[in-house]
Formats: structure tokens, C-alpha cells, sequence
């Protein structure tokens, strides 16, 4: 439990400093006339530009692929950045709305379908069977737990519990593809295939993105018990 709450606590203070660091930026949007929405929108084209980078280095396997990882990576992280974005420019622009709490957690979901679809392809361009089954019960994990929460919260519950939600996720996806990119390409001597460095993040993905929807499946359980 004490580990628990130091990894909220330094999650939190990683997350106001980011904050700290974009927020001139997010006034200048304000400036502009930039709403939530178009903020959610860019973030989840980058999402969708990154995992068609990665289509097409599964796609052309002969081509330089580990460049397009890297780049497929870095470009991922920047988009992820707007997640953190949408939300401070409805709250400093006083624009938040039912709609925009919706389109974003719909663009969300979306934008992990897409970037761990764009994995998958790419493992099997590689021939890593494997990789791409553990990268498949990733993607599982990672919608099964928004959906718990969403279905507990529909049942009038809070359900927020769990180590790996989807900033823990987006972290280690993007780790993963630029430490794959990077290592690929500046290692010619490497003794093993670049593509394991990505497929250790997707397992640990896979591991505890499940365990967290069960681990909300049985807090929830208990919590409707108690009504």
C-alpha cells in the first residue's frame, strides 16, 4: 500500500510539472481560439500517424524498419502530450463539456487501438509470432481497463484502482519504440533481434493492464456488496 501511494505521489508530481512546463503554451491555444476538441483531435492524428509508420516498417521489414520505430515512437510520445493538453485548455478556458469529456475518452480508446494495432502488424512483418500475441493481450488489457472503469462508474461507483492505466501505458509503449529504434540503430554488433526491446514493454503491458481490470472488476464486486 506505502509503495502505492509514493507512485501516486510521484506520478502527481510529475504530472504538475508538466503542467508548469506546457501551460504558457496552452494560454497562447486559449489565445488563439483552439478548443479542447481540436486539441483531442491533433493528438489522436499523431496517434494514427505514428501507427502508420509502424504499418509501414512491418510492411517493408528490408527498408531501414528500426528507423521508423524510433521516429514512430517520438512521434507517439509528442501526441500523448495533447492528452494532458485538451484537458488544461477546457479547464484555463473554462470550455469544458459533457461532449468533450466523451469525444476525448472515445479518442482515447482509439488512439491505443490504433498504435497497438500499428505493433502488432509490425511484429508479424518481423516474424515475431510471438511478440505480436503478447502485444494483442496488451491491447485487450488496455480496453479492458477503461471499459471496467466506465462500466463501474456507469453502476454509480468510482473506480480508478490499478497501476497500469493508460499514462503508465502510453509511457512504456513509447519506450519500448524508441528504445527499439534507437538501439537498432546505433548497435550494428547486437546479438539479438532490435525487436525484443519492444516486445518486453508490450509483455509487461499485457501482464498488468489485465491484472488491473480484474483487480477493478473485484474492487468494484466488494464496493456493490456493501450497498
Amino acid at each position: 500500500m506505502e509503495i502505492k501511494k509514493q507512485a501516486k505521489k510521484m506520478r502527481d508530481a510529475l504530472q504538475q510539472l508538466i503542467y508548469k512546463i506546457i501551460n504558457p503554451l496552452i494560454h497562447g491555444m486559449i489565445k488563439i481560439g483552439i478548443t479542447p476538441n481540436v486539441v483531442t483531435t491533433i493528438g489522436f492524428l499523431g496517434n494514427l500517424a505514428g501507427a502508420c509508420i509502424l504499418i509501414y516498417a512491418g510492411a517493408h521489414p528490408e527498408q531501414e524498419p528500426f528507423t521508423c520505430i524510433g521516429w514512430a515512437g517520438g512521434i507517439i510520445l509528442l501526441s500523448s502530450l495533447f492528452d494532458m493538453m485538451d484537458g488544461q485548455v477546457a479547464r484555463i478556458g473554462n470550455m469544458a463539456s459533457t461532449f468533450g469529456a466523451m469525444y476525448d475518452s472515445v479518442l482515447d480508446r482509439y488512439s491505443e487501438l490504433v498504435t497497438l494495432g500499428g505493433i502488432i502488424f509490425c511484429l508479424f512483418g518481423h516474424q515475431q509470432l510471438a511478440g505480436a500475441v503478447i502485444t494483442f493481450a496488451a491491447l485487450i488489457g488496455s480496453l479492458m481497463v477503461s471499459y471496467v472503469r466506465a462500466r463501474a462508474e456507469g453502476l454509480g461507483l468510482e473506480c480508478k484502482i490499478g497501476f497500469m492505466q493508460r499514462p503508465e501505458r502510453v509511457v512504456l509503449t513509447c519506450i519500448g519504440l524508441l528504445a527499439c529504434g534507437i538501439t537498432a540503430h546505433t548497435a550494428s554488433d547486437l546479438s539479438f533481434d532490435p525487436m525484443l526491446i519492444l516486445i518486453v514493454p508490450m509483455g509487461f503491458i499485457a501482464i498488468f493492464a489485465n491484472v488491473t481490470a480484474f483487480a477493478r472488476i473485484e474492487y468494484s464486486r466488494r464496493q456493490l456488496i456493501k450497498k
